[in-house]
């Protein structure tokens, strides 16, 4: 069971593995990730710890470890057997009596448990709700939102009017009601998974669907995953034939693609912030190897221009996404700006900076290519990249969904994913929603278009190389 996700999970369910491995039919079948082997964790106290901003509580035991989710209607139990390593790859520290720091590399945050002196009164044995009951549930739905959903203002939703309609829930429209409150938060980092009813539903999916078609035509229009995968294997060997010759380098999992446009411009794909390893303990190891690589490709081929596009990437881990981002840096900057709701307010607004790693960084010219697929992680790494003064952004806006996604389960068992962080630039300004694209209208350039694919091109790549050869 999938504790916390990772900053990913795209809108538009056929995307998301795209978004990893697009270049599949060409080179590589995708690998998944293995359990991590993570040493055991540092002796606990038992009892009961509460991450508030999360609206977790813990029980830690001899015995089992049991994983509650709590909102304003009740408790749920995520998982009742809870082992810490499968928290992709967070180790638990008690520092005092009343405090355990959760860290893991693949995270740019701390998780902080803070210890409750007595079980919480959601909680209770008696108070833990598991049932079908379809109002039981809606209460839960909505209260998450209502407690822990960061962006009601942002996206232009009062969210109070909608608790009434727990009284027309029933059983035969209980998901039906529950699709129609997630398409109004037009949000990729919102879902409801309900595998037993056959139930996946993602907010972003009618308006990802829409901009991805808003330049296609006829036979193009993408109506099934088929169709999307086909426009895409197109276009994935337009880009490594027709502009790379076929001459090209690409890790061993098939999530990153570099080589030579010209003697002076290099090209990079970056198709996923995640799965580069075998599991979570060698993630950033195996990323960085790679990196290590790839940079001295770059290095030794002499070129003085880049293009690197993330228009495939559907995200993953955010610090997979600033060690990508430490190899373009000319100096330490603070990059963003993250903060999670908490109660009426938020949790401290914390500062993050990226600094050069790495043998040789790349501070030549760069041309970014995003897409309304681009989304999460990969987000944050054009976060990070935007005010670079070498670096240009061609293509479209990204999708605008920024934070790691809390997940809470219902008490039916349907898993519920929602946005509850706040991610800003060094200015402070926000993109969620908008997402981030080119400055100049110039500069904007369809990620699928009928005539692109009529004329076997890549409008954003010949855009990037107009700007870079003047």
């Amino acid at each position: 069971m999938i504790l916390y996700r990772i900053k990913k999970e795209t809108p538009f369910v056929m995307i998301k593995k795209w978004g990893i491995c697009f270049l599949v039919f060409l080179i590589f079948s995708c690998q998944s990730d293995d359990d991590t082997n993570t040493p055991p964790d540092n002796a606990i106290d038992e009892g009961f710890w509460l991450v508030a901003d999360k609206g977790w509580v813990f029980e830690f035991t001899e015995g089992k470890d049991v994983f509650y989710n709590v909102n304003a209607a009740g408790c749920a139990i995520q998982d009742d057997d809870f082992i810490a390593e499968d928290f992709f790859g967070f180790r638990l520290n008690q520092v005092n009596e009343n405090e355990i720091i959760g860290t893991s590399e693949l995270s740019d945050s701390e998780v902080k448990f803070t210890r409750l002196p007595n079980q919480n009164p959601n909680c209770l044995p008696d108070q833990v709700s598991n049932t079908e009951d379809p109002q039981v549930n809606f209460d839960h739905f909505w209260n998450i939102f209502n407690d822990y959903y960061a962006f009601f203002e942002t996206r232009n939703i009062d969210w109070s009017q909608y608790e009434s309609l727990r009284d027309q829930v029933t059983l035969d429209n209980f998901y039906d009601i529950l699709e129609e409150l997630a398409y109004l938060l037009e949000d990729g980092h919102v879902s409801i998974v309900d595998e037993e009813n056959d139930v996946d539903i993602n907010s972003g999916n009618p308006k990802l669907l829409e901009r991805l078609n808003a330049n296609l035509s006829g036979d193009l229009i993408i109506e099934n995953d088929a169709d999307y995968s086909n426009l895409i294997d197109q276009k994935a060997t337009t880009i490594v034939t027709g502009y790379l010759g076929g001459d090209y380098e690409i890790d061993d999992n098939g999530r990153m693609v570099w080589g030579l446009i010209n003697d002076d411009v290099g090209y990079i794909i970056i198709g996923s912030m995640e799965g580069y390893g075998t599991n979570f303990s060698d993630e950033l190891t195996t990323l960085n190897a790679v990196l290590d690589r790839m940079m001295n490709d770059l290095s030794v081929s002499g070129v003085s221009k880049l293009i690197i596009d993330i228009r495939f990437n559907d995200g993953g881990f955010d610090t997979a996404a600033l060690d990508m981002v430490s190899r373009f840096m000319d100096q330490e900057r603070v990059s963003y700006f993250k903060k999670a709701r908490l109660g009426d307010g938020f949790t401290e607004n914390k500062s993050f900076s990226v600094a050069p790693k790495g043998d040789f960084q790349f501070t030549g010219d760069i041309i970014l290519l995003t897409s309304p697929y681009t989304v999460s992680a990969a987000e944050l790494f054009t976060l990070c990249v935007k005010d670079l003064p070498y670096v240009t952004i061609v293509g479209e806006n990204t999708s605008g969904a920024f934070s790691t996604i809390l997940t809470h389960i219902l008490p039916n068992g349907a898993e519920v994913g929602l946005s509850n962080e706040i991610y800003s630039d060094a200015q402070g300004d926000v993109f969620e929603v908008v997402g981030i694209g080119p400055e100049n209208q110039e500069n904007r350039v369809p990620f699928l278009s009928t005539l692109d694919f009529q004329e076997e091109q890549d409008s954003g790549i010949e855009r990037a190389l107009e700007l870079l050869n003047n």
